[in-house]
């Protein structure tokens, strides 16, 4: 999938992967742009995200797509908001980093391909996948569950 409509109700599709850095860059902050269209990462333990507890859905900045949901996130004291599955087998993609002279596994959108953080494997963590997407939380939003 490569068009998403905007979060914004009424707005037409977009194909978020045809959008130039320009484009991204009046849709985003700096700070939001240097993380996902730049592959940035935000400083440990003062994302919005880190610690939170709302049940609810964890969605793309840039393009608002579902990406993974409170019930796959977990406590992993890393810095940064960690969860063990996305919401979706598609909703993220994944690719070799081998920047800062190591290997890791970058992840990002699978709708509008920006940089949401890296997924470690067989790090311990009681998971059902034993999978930390640490994800950066500059590079969601959370809409919280309505409760009963």
């Amino acid at each position: 999938m490569t068009q998403q409509t905007t979060p914004q109700s009424g707005a037409e599709p977009i194909d978020f992967r045809s959008l130039t850095n320009e484009q991204w860059r009046e849709r985003l902050s700096a700070e939001e742009y240097h993380v996902l269209r730049q592959a940035g990462t935000e400083a440990p333990f003062r994302g919005e995200y880190t610690d939170t507890e709302t049940a609810g859905i964890y969605a793309c900045r840039a393009c608002g797509a579902e990406l993974f949901r409170s019930t796959e996130k977990f406590h992993s004291h890393c810095g940064w908001p960690s969860f063990f599955d996305p919401a979706n087998s598609d909703a993220v993609i994944t690719r070799e980093d081998n920047s800062l002279g190591m290997r890791r596994v970058e992840v990002l959108c699978a709708n509008c391909e920006s940089h949401l953080g890296h997924v470690f494997a067989g790090e311990g963590y009681d998971t059902p996948t034993d999978l930390r997407y640490c994800i950066n939380s500059i590079s969601l939003t959370l809409t919280p569950l309505e409760s009963e």
